[in-house]
Order: structure tokens, then C-alpha cells, then sequence
């Protein structure tokens, strides 16, 4: 099971990271600001998968 989740955790940071280097390059986002928005993206995409990994193993 953890590994299947952690195969799936991987492809959807993968996923958000190709999304928001989109929406920076649509926007034109400086540079500056870029690594920004990918921290605090990362960021809360890895606490929701650490948030639903520890529901699905309580429930």
C-alpha cells in the first residue's frame, strides 16, 4: 500500500510541478518570483498527500 502511495505522490507533484511552470510561463511570472510560487505550491501539495496518506491509513 505505501508504496503504491508513494509511486502516486510522486507523479502528482511531478503533475502540479509541469502545471505550474504552465501557469508561470502563461502569466509571465518573473523569475524572482517563480521560485515563489514552487515552494508554497510544493509545499501544500505535500501536506495534503501527507494528510490524506495518514486518513486512508487510519480509516
Amino acid at each position: 500500500m505505501i508504496i503504491l502511495f508513494i509511486f502516486f505522490a510522486v507523479f502528482i507533484l511531478f503533475y502540479i510541478n509541469t502545471l505550474t511552470n504552465r501557469l508561470c510561463l502563461v502569466r509571465e511570472i518573473p523569475e524572482d518570483r517563480q521560485t515563489k510560487v514552487f515552494r508554497m505550491i510544493n509545499v501544500l501539495i505535500t501536506i495534503l498527500l501527507i494528510s490524506s496518506y495518514i486518513e486512508i491509513l487510519y480509516t
